[in-house]
């Protein structure tokens, strides 16, 4: 779709705002982002990944070093800087969109997509890694897992638009956003215009 009419259309409609990622580590923001990000011709960031580069440490040594809010401040301070630089694909992190400050900003530069998935399909995905996960570092990653979802799911329902992240392949989610992405776009148009 990349070099589409259609394309065209959802950069123009976009205008200098992003398109950003929420949602539980796992949801697959990442592998989507870069879907979404190939089609439409815009550059992909992911924000954990701008964090480790920009500490030259892992984020579960940071975590270790450092603690949560240190970690957060970094995040905050990381997706304005990439948000300032114009209009792009955004992955954060699953907290990231909890913070008021940031979810603010992020609202003024951006189209919020939150990429829902059930518990299992997280569990899947994350279990198989989970020394990347520092909040996952307890007795019962399970149970913290669906703690974090219970607490997180009201907030990253503020996103503009919600897709569900299952089982089909990154190609049809994708799609499933860009579609999505296209309509709330057009939908925004004339508050936009007046």
């Amino acid at each position: 779709m990349r070099n589409s009419a259609r394309a065209d259309a959802i950069r123009k409609m976009l205008g200098q705002r992003s398109i950003v990622f929420v949602g539980m580590m796992g949801s697959g923001k990442t592998a989507i982002g870069r879907v979404v990000s190939n089609d439409l011709g815009l550059p992909f960031f992911d924000s954990d990944a701008e964090i480790v580069a920009a500490a030259g440490m892992s984020i579960p040594d940071i975590f270790a070093q450092f603690g949560e809010e240190y970690f957060r401040n970094g995040e905050r301070r990381v997706i304005s800087r990439l948000l300032a630089e114009g209009p792009c694909v955004l992955s954060l992190g699953g907290g990231a969109f909890i913070n008021t400050e940031t979810r603010a900003e992020i609202s003024r530069a951006g189209v919020t997509v939150w990429l829902r998935a059930d518990v299992e399909l997280l569990l899947s995905r994350v279990l198989a890694r989970p020394h990347t996960r520092p909040l996952l570092q307890t007795a019962d990653p399970r149970a913290t897992l669906i703690d974090l979802l219970e607490k997180r799911s009201p907030i990253y329902a503020l996103a503009d638009i919600a897709v569900e992240s299952s089982r089909m392949s990154k190609r049809q989610t994708g799609d499933d956003v860009l579609n999505a992405v296209e309509s709330w776009l057009t939908r925004q148009a004339p508050a936009l215009e007046e």
